[in-house]
């Protein structure tokens, strides 16, 4: 009877493996894996040779292996009796797979611990729901800075016509003031040249009338921030069989703010990558050097390069566009530039058709500055 109960357990113990509607995992105490169902082979893209050679540490992203971890060694202290957390893995093909983790902890009979049981279940459309909703508020984001630019066209080019017309007044008026002055039609273009002043006056408010989030500047590893980057893009460089160099000084840092600085880099590599020759494998390099008062950080590519004695004009212009690529948009140089700007610095750019570009961007030295303040 006891062995008919040793096999209707292992029976069970199968049946719930092989039928689960999620993942279901066992890993032993040094993270190999020693069992997992096939939903999380189908989850993950890999064959079961694949999956048993590697432990759970080679496709988790390095954002979450150290909480994963801290919670695992919980587990075995005691400190808790199971975990939850998100997490995202790398899928066979390169790209990452969301999934909620919950780990409970088995012992044997002398308390030792015997091996971990994972449920993994796939979160991802939930989490692109999420995103989808974030591109959305980017979008409504978008559409207020084209305002806000709008703005910016009305105040400049529209308030020199304005003055131009202002000034032509005063010359007729001295010319012909007897015939204007109670000229009514004469009167009415005055008061609508004032009621054009003013409104002029208002958008100028409103495109000056930014929030200030940010009242400090932060002193930021700029060689940290490249490395995070460049493992941000690693699957983007992989696919085109390109290289990436770090070459920036690790002593050095700069005033920044943090989600800045991250899109300022994530932005430059992005385009280095996607406007790559067709003709050779894309090699993008970083270097810094410090020039007076800023830490000046090169992006250099051997990509398709930028005609500028065409587009130097609205390289860094609201829908500038400068290469036939289906993905541009002339966004993402307009928003980093105004980044760059905002936290005091300027960018500067070098290129040739066929042989690359080289983006200069001048960050504020933390070497220079001990008290840094937005204005």
């Amino acid at each position: 009877m006891p062995k008919q109960i040793e096999l209707y357990k292992n029976k069970l113990f199968q049946n719930i493996f092989k039928y689960a509607n999620g993942g279901i995992a066992i890993v032993s105490p040094k993270g190999k894996w020693i069992k997992a169902n096939q939903s999380v082979l189908d989850l993950l893209g890999y064959t079961k040779e694949e999956f048993y050679q590697m432990s759970f540490q080679d496709i988790t992203h390095r954002d979450d292996l150290e909480l994963d971890l801290k919670s695992m060694q919980q587990l075995i202290d005691g400190e808790i009796n199971n975990y939850q957390i998100e997490k995202h893995y790398f899928h066979k093909k390169g790209y990452v797979v969301w999934a909620l983790l919950s780990v409970s902890l088995v012992r044997d009979e002398t308390d030792e611990p015997i091996y971990f049981i994972s449920q993994i279940t796939d979160i991802s459309e939930q989490k692109s729901a999420t995103w989808h909703m974030e591109f959305l508020m980017n979008v409504i984001k978008g559409q207020n800075e084209k305002l806000k630019d709008f703005a910016h066209i009305a105040t400049h080019d529209i308030r020199t016509h304005a003055g131009n017309l202002s000034s032509i007044t005063e010359f007729l008026e001295e010319e012909l003031e007897d015939i204007l002055i109670s000229n009514e039609n004469y009167k009415m273009l005055k008061d609508s040249l004032s009621n054009l002043n003013e409104t002029l006056n208002h958008l100028n408010l409103i495109r000056l009338d930014k929030p200030k989030k940010f009242n400090a500047l932060n002193q930021l590893s700029l060689y940290q921030y490249v490395e995070n980057s460049i493992y941000n893009v690693s699957a983007l460089v992989k696919k085109e069989n390109g290289t990436i160099i770090n070459n920036v000084d690790k002593d050095l840092k700069i005033l920044g703010i943090e989600a800045y600085l991250d899109s300022i880099i994530l932005n430059f590599l992005t385009n280095a990558i996607k406007y790559k020759s067709e003709k050779k494998l894309p090699i993008i390099e970083l270097t810094s050097a410090l020039k007076d008062e800023y830490l000046v950080l090169k992006i250099k590519d051997n990509g398709l390069g930028i005609d500028l004695n065409t587009h130097s004009d609205k390289l860094f212009t609201l829908n500038g566009t400068f290469h036939e690529h289906h993905d541009s948009r002339g966004v993402g140089l307009y928003i980093t530039k105004n980044h760059i700007e905002s936290i005091g610095g300027k960018v500067e750019v070098e290129s040739e058709v066929g042989k690359g570009t080289c983006f200069s961007i001048y960050f504020l030295s933390a070497k220079n500055h001990i008290h840094p303040v937005l204005s």
